[in-house]
C-alpha cells in the first residue's frame, strides 16, 4: 500500500474527516491516513443535505484535514451530487471547525473516462479549490484538488491524499494534482 512511502506515525494526532459514501479514492484513502497515524472519520449524511451534513460535523470536535471523495458520489449521483455535495461538505467542515484553527481541503474528482460530465465535474473542482484558496486563505484553510487519470489506482491517490494531509502538504492551496496524463514534451 502506499503508505510504505512515508514514516511511520506521519499523520499522528491530526484528525481527518472523509466525506462520501463508500468510493475506492476515500476508502483506501481513509485507510492509508490511519496507518500512517491519524484518526479518521466518516461524514456519513446526504451529499446535498445540508442540515444532515452540519448535523454529522457537529458531532466532530476536530478536523484538520477534509477529504471529499467526489468520485464516488459522482458515480453514484453525477455532476451535481459531486459539485454541490464537496461543496456542502467543505462550507460545513470549514464554518464549523477550521475558521479558527485553519486547515485542508483535499478534493477527488472522478477520472475522466467515468462518465459523462466527468471532465466538468472536475473542472467545477478544481475551480472550487482555486476559489476557496482565495477566498479562506485569511483563515489559513488550504484547499486542493486531485485528478486522477483513468489509470490512476486508488493507492496512488491515497498516496497523494496522505502526503496532502502531511507537513509537506502546508505548501500547497488553490492546486490540482492531475494524475496520470500525459505530460507534452
Amino acid at each position: 500500500m502506499a503508505v510504505e512511502l512515508f514514516r511511520s506515525g506521519l499523520l499522528e494526532g491530526q484528525a481527518v474527516a472523509i466525506a462520501a459514501g463508500a468510493g475506492a479514492f476515500g476508502d483506501t484513502a481513509a485507510r492509508a491516513c490511519a496507518d500512517l497515524g491519524a484518526s479518521v472519520y466518516r461524514l456519513a449524511a446526504d451529499p446535498l443535505d445540508e442540515d444532515a451534513t452540519a448535523t454529522a460535523v457537529g458531532g466532530l470536535e476536530r478536523v484538520d484535514v477534509l477529504v471529499d471523495d467526489a468520485a464516488a458520489r459522482f458515480g453514484a449521483g453525477g455532476l451535481r451530487a459531486a459539485a454541490d455535495g464537496a461543496w456542502i461538505a467543505a462550507r460545513a467542515v470549514a464554518t464549523a471547525l477550521m475558521i479558527e484553527a485553519g486547515g485542508k481541503l483535499v478534493l477527488v474528482a472522478p477520472p475522466p473516462a467515468a462518465g459523462v460530465h466527468a471532465e466538468a465535474t472536475r473542472a467545477a473542482l478544481e475551480n472550487l479549490a482555486r476559489t476557496l484558496s482565495i477566498e479562506w486563505a485569511r483563515y489559513a484553510i488550504r484547499p486542493t484538488a486531485i485528478a486522477p487519470g483513468d489509470a490512476s489506482s486508488a493507492d496512488e491517490v491515497a498516496a497523494l491524499v496522505a502526503y496532502l494531509a502531511s507537513p509537506a502538504g502546508d505548501y500547497y492551496s488553490g492546486c490540482v494534482f492531475a494524475m496520470g496524463e500525459a505530460v507534452p514534451a
